[in-house]
């Protein structure tokens, strides 16, 4: 308290010196006049000036005899003596007049700096927008999310097609939005949290707009990536931020993009260090998940296609209590999903919608609606008035096997040896039942390094395969291989492809199938890398069996591909001379469709009646 009072005593004091100080300034101002460099003179031959002082410009001096108001003392500006003698001959008033170049040096110091200063302002605000989109040090916390209002949805279950079941999933939280009296009669509460999980391009970004859109409500879209900046606490602080802005809208929506991102599992990644910030960001989530109520009506969406390495914690109930499974479409959702895109294209009366749905099987909606672009796109390249079922089957031959190189050519060897190599696997497809029916071949070169292609088209989607069929795919991706051998008694590197494929299946089918009985009905390797309690990546997977099972394993395997290798030879011995046709058709037109193959079916059919 001492310590405050004399701290004011010395503001007192200041204050005090100051008026003194400005009191003698003023009445030094009053007892000083200014006068004219000529009444100087005319002072000084009357003989009326005391004492002077002279200065660089100026001139201080007393009077004899004070003036009438009293003054005694006066200034002047200086004159140059020879220019004051000429105007005292005219009886001309004339005055000195210092010129100040202040406020030009002041500028010409102040100018630059104030230039630098801008443009470095300017370039940190264009760095600080790039790192986070920062517009200062002040909002680094302030959550990133884009804010769509009702009206900048104008997206609704409409514009949804395909996935039937997750809609319905999703319209009870639309219903819970617009009706939580009704849904909340028998004593029910709102999912805190729906987890979309599904392959890339199957439309979960597309699902949460349109539930904003259905529940016409605020939503708040963000990207996992966009929690964790450079600065530590920033996550955490705009997960903050981000649902203390939503519960000011409520009801609205969150929707966090690509959660993997995000809440990827803590330790997941014991040696690699860094990974505390994601940490502090993830606590965080779980603890607003904890902690907001689902009746203030904040609804958590969030989408992710790798759902096996977010943290456990994250996926329990009362965090993320509804998991919606997006998956790809089946053939009637294809069929749903093509009649959304072609209402914005001009379609020919040639066009199947079932027929471009039955030859796109594992397609995902962004696939599709690629498809149809690309369709559209071809149709103009050639002129066309509208979309032919010819612009599909190529926007679908140029997304399966890539763009058309026209310009690699092959000598007269190889391309012979590509049309048999083709031939054959469009031979052994033919020949085998229960296969996918052939669509087209052809010896045009597309993509990175395909010389050739044949593209089945299956008639139905499959879920389950049998031993047989599988034995039937090993053989056409032989055919290949096998045509070569035969007609040329020699092997090339163009069925490395075909190779790898049938080895993967063969490998399958006898440690995840359990489909040899000399290994047994036993499974030997897992479905795909687990990301949980990995180091860096997906590690190899610990061998649970003996070396003396493994060799069991590589005999089965080999066994396999060898009677597969010797099925497609047989077949193509038996049609040699369909197969050389055929090739000798494919070297002429470049390209058949399955009406120009032989059938072989009825072939064999007609050789076995004829011999009984």
């Amino acid at each position: 308290m001492e310590r405050k009072t004399q701290f004011n005593a010395w503001y007192i004091l200041l204050a005090i010196l100051g008026v003194f100080l400005l009191q003698d300034l003023w009445i030094q101002s009053q007892s000083v006049e200014h006068i004219p460099y000529s009444e100087f003179q005319a002072l000084l031959e009357q003989g009326e000036v005391e004492a002077i002082e002279i200065r660089e410009r100026r001139i201080h001096g007393k009077l004899r005899n004070p003036t009438a108001d009293g003054r005694d003392q006066f200034v002047t500006t200086r004159v140059d003596p020879a220019l004051a003698n000429d105007l005292a001959q005219y009886g001309t008033e004339f005055t000195g007049v210092v010129e100040t170049h202040l406020f030009a040096n002041v500028l010409s110091w102040v100018l630059p700096i104030l230039v630098f200063f801008g443009l470095w302002v300017f370039i940190f605000r264009k760095l600080a927008e790039k790192q986070g989109g920062l517009g200062g040090f002040m909002t680094v916390g302030k959550s990133k999310a884009k804010v769509y209002m009702e009206q900048d949805t104008k997206v609704t279950f409409d514009d949804v097609a395909g996935v039937d079941e997750a809609k319905k999933e999703l319209e009870e939280v639309v219903a819970f939005l617009q009706r939580p009296d009704e849904y909340g009669r028998l004593g029910a509460r709102m999912p805190k949290g729906i987890l979309l999980v599904g392959p890339p391009g199957t439309g979960k970004t597309l699902f949460a707009r349109a539930v904003a859109g259905e529940a016409k409500v605020p939503f708040f879209s963000i990207n996992g990536s966009e929690f964790v900046e450079m600065f530590v606490g920033v996550g955490a602080a705009r997960v903050r931020d981000l649902f203390e802005q939503a519960r000011q809208k409520a009801p609205c929506i969150i929707f966090i993009d690509e959660l993997d991102a995000l809440g990827r599992a803590r330790g997941a990644f014991p040696g690699g260090g860094g990974h505390d910030e994601k940490e502090q960001t993830l606590n965080q989530l779980l603890a607003e998940l904890d902690g907001f109520d689902p009746g203030q009506g904040v609804v958590l969406l969030a989408a992710t296609n790798r759902p096996e390495i977010l943290d456990p914690a994250l996926l329990r109930p009362g965090r993320f209590d509804r998991h919606v499974l997006v998956e790809r479409p089946d053939r009637a959702g294809r069929v749903a999903i093509l009649d959304v895109h072609i209402k914005r294209i001009s379609l020919g009366d040639d066009v199947d919608i079932e027929a471009v749905a039955s030859i796109t099987p594992g397609f995902s909606g962004a696939d599709l609606a690629n498809l149809v672009n690309e369709a559209a796109v071809v149709a103009t390249r050639r002129d066309a008035p509208a979309v032919a079922m010819e612009d599909f089957n190529n926007a679908m031959e140029r997304m399966v096997a890539g763009l058309e190189k026209k310009n690699r050519l092959l000598n007269p060897h190889e391309r012979e040896v590509v049309a048999y190599h083709e031939a054959g696997h469009a031979m052994v497809a033919v020949a085998l039942p229960g296969t996918d029916p052939v669509h087209k071949i052809s010896i045009i070169p597309r993509g990175i390094g395909a010389l050739g292609y044949t593209i089945q088209r299956p008639t139905e989607d499959r879920y389950l395969m049998t031993r047989e069929e599988l034995e039937n795919k090993l053989a056409v991706l032989f055919g290949g291989r096998a045509a070569e051998l035969l007609i040329f008694e020699e092997l090339s590197t163009g069925a490395a492809d075909d190779l790898n494929k049938a080895t993967d299946i063969a490998r399958s089918m006898v440690t995840r199938y359990g489909m040899d009985s000399c290994v047994g009905q036993m499974t030997y390797e897992g479905q795909g890398p687990a990301f949980l309690n990995n180091g860096y990546g997906a590690r190899p997977e610990r061998r649970e069996y003996s070396e003396e099972t493994a060799r069991e394993i590589d005999c089965a395997v080999r066994d396999i591909i060898t009677a597969a290798f010797e099925r497609a030879t047989e077949t193509l011995i038996r049609h040699r001379k369909l197969l050389i046709e055929t090739a000798q058709k494919l070297l002429e037109k470049e390209t058949l469709t399955a009406e120009e193959l032989p059938d072989l079916h009825a072939i064999e059919k007609k050789v076995a009646a004829s011999a009984t």
